[in-house]
């Protein structure tokens, strides 16, 4: 079974989502953004949330994880909680 790794910064709003997305394009560190924006409280670890396997978040989070490229940062990914970045650190 596949697993991965990944991080992830959880905020409100599309817009915000969007922005934050445009700072760490433009050289912010991730875990320094989530840090201080995350409304999730793996924000206080830079966003990271370990290793899961599919099925342990929600759908829309298990797709960008299981699907897209590694190493980049996804989203605006929208769920039940809001608006999410995620960055896949590792996938086997």
């Amino acid at each position: 079974m596949a697993k991965a790794k990944a991080r992830h910064i959880l905020v409100r709003s599309q817009a915000e989502c969007e922005e934050l997305k445009k700072q760490i394009e433009a050289g912010a560190d991730f875990a320094a953004v989530a840090k201080k924006h995350s409304q999730c409280p793996s924000g206080l670890e830079g966003g990271n949330l370990g290793e899961f396997a599919p099925g342990q978040m929600v759908r829309e989070f298990d797709e960008v994880v299981f699907t897209k490229e590694v190493g980049k940062v996804h989203g605006p990914v929208k769920t039940q909680f809001g608006y999410h970045l995620i960055e896949i650190t590792n996938r086997i």
